[in-house]
């Protein structure tokens, strides 16, 4: 049925599997990971709950059970899961990262450092491992890796013309360019830089005309729509998202740990459920930019409350008993006027950050396999390009629909920036917003280790160093001459 598009038919199909009863640990994790994949991720979850119940089970099922709950971004339980898996004995090095990453994001810093170590002297050639370790903290002069990172990319091949070992040298690239910036050593470091994104830029060819597609189909869309509610007065009946949209590597992640911090709101991370609920309504798989140039074809003739509906009931259990619960997507800055039809109380945030430093951001950023327009400096600035058009045309059509928060005023006078924030979302002000570096809460995006630290402006300028290799990038920003 998925083949054929028919994605509700195909979903229906795999809550009546998950209302049967279990046919074994196996087919229900590819069950949950199918759920997942369609929406319905109260049923993935009760059929979750019911998969390795045994105190005996298999480090294979334990781990994939912990990449489920990954996914979910319950990652306290993931962690759970890694830590008998690791006490049964780990055997192969993606297993040895997914517990380090675990143990990075709940905080762990230490230990995911000792367990990434013996990844690397089991499998000195795997590149995730020693990207992970290099951003594990600040490299120093006294403390660093740069003889084995230098001594691995030697022994490996140069290219071969296979992408998986295109990839692991890329990474290896990433980590050298990472631990040498780290030093301040910008003209050694920007070569490794150079080459790791060439690499990647190979392997993940960016789609341009796609990409244009879609921005043209979201502002014609839009266009069409009535116009949409203004925020209702009052307290919605249940939690209601927050969502904070806008370039990635934008402040996104250090905005969602200041909200988060207050009482009444929790994170809920980088969640795609508003994209699938949308998928879901217009009845259109999710699969590229075929499917989402359908699914916008279909928009005008849908209920968009039904999306708002569908998402809340998929949502709310990541509110945990709090009044807002943030959904920290970047890329729903595309979906701006449908979220604003389907949810008229979920405030919307909109981080903004200076275009050389958030290109730079991405532009450094080893994201893997995704994110192919930020490893090539024309793909990037036509990528935010397609982002500044999209923002630009929601705040002239829709002037109310989001609050912008400069990621420059945020560090520099957080607390009159959280001010208004707090106001737009309906709440009062709290001292822990401040404190960010108190926030206990897991946090899996790539700032997760600047994240836990005070609020401090060192990101503000970290393009000018390379500022003569940027140029390019400048000048295609249509930066100053």
């Amino acid at each position: 049925m998925l083949r054929q598009g028919m994605f509700r038919a195909s979903a229906s199909q795999l809550l009546n599997a998950a209302a049967a009863p279990s046919a074994g640990d196996l087919l229900d994790i590819q069950l949950v990971q199918r759920l997942c994949f369609s929406g319905e991720i109260v049923a993935a979850r009760t059929c979750l709950e019911r998969v390795g119940q045994a105190a005996n089970a298999s480090v294979p099922l334990l781990v994939a059970l912990a990449q489920l709950r990954w996914t979910l971004g319950e990652f306290a339980a993931a962690k759970q899961l890694m830590d008998r898996a690791a006490a049964a004995g780990l055997d192969s090095p993606d297993q040895f990262h997914l517990h380090a990453t675990l143990l990075q994001v709940t905080g762990d810093v230490g230990r995911a450092g000792e367990v990434l170590e013996t990844c690397l002297r089991r499998w000195p050639e795997f590149g995730d491992a020693a990207t992970a370790r290099s951003n594990l903290r600040k490299q120093t002069t006294a403390s660093n890796h740069l003889d084995f990172l230098r001594g691995q990319l030697h022994r490996l091949p140069a290219d071969d013309g296979a992408p998986g070992a295109r990839f692991a040298r890329a990474e290896f690239e990433s980590a050298l360019f990472k631990e040498l910036d780290d030093l301040g050593r910008h003209e050694e470091a920007w070569p490794a830089l150079a080459r790791s994104n060439a690499l990647m830029s190979s392997i993940n060819r960016y789609d341009g005309v796609g990409e244009a597609a879609i921005a043209e189909g979201l502002i014609d869309v839009a266009s069409a729509l009535r116009p949409p509610p203004i925020r209702p007065a009052g307290t919605p009946t249940g939690p209601m998202p927050i969502f904070i949209v806008g370039m990635p590597r934008s402040g996104t992640t250090l905005l969602d740990r200041m909200l988060s911090s207050h009482s009444q709101v929790t994170s809920a991370g980088e969640i795609n459920d508003f994209l699938r609920q949308l998928h879901w309504v217009a009845d259109v798989p999710p699969i590229g930019v075929a499917g989402m140039l359908a699914t916008l074809r279909r928009i005008p003739k849908m209920d968009l409350a039904e999306v708002g509906e569908r998402y809340l009931a998929q949502t709310r259990w990541r509110a945990r008993g709090r009044r807002f619960y943030i959904d920290k997507l970047p890329v729903n800055i595309q979906v701006v006027p449908f979220i604003r039809q389907a949810l008229p109380h979920a405030p919307i945030l909109h981080m903004v950050r200076d275009p050389m430093d958030v290109c730079f951001s991405n532009f450094r950023a080893m994201f893997g396999n995704v994110s192919a327009y930020s490893y090539d400096m024309q793909a990037l600035a036509h990528y935010h390009g397609l982002y500044r058009r999209l923002a630009n045309e929601w705040h002239a059509s829709l002037p109310d629909a989001m609050l912008d928060v400069h990621y420059a005023d945020l560090v520099r006078e957080p607390a009159a920036v959280l001010r208004s924030v707090l106001k737009h979302c309906g709440l009062e002000e709290e001292e822990a917003c401040l404190h960010p570096e108190r926030n206990a809460a897991p946090v899996a995006t790539p700032s997760s280790m600047q994240v836990r630290e005070p609020i401090h402006t060192r990101g503000l300028g970290t393009w000018q160093p390379y500022a003569h290799h940027l140029e390019p990038l400048r000048r295609l920003l249509g930066g100053p001459a």
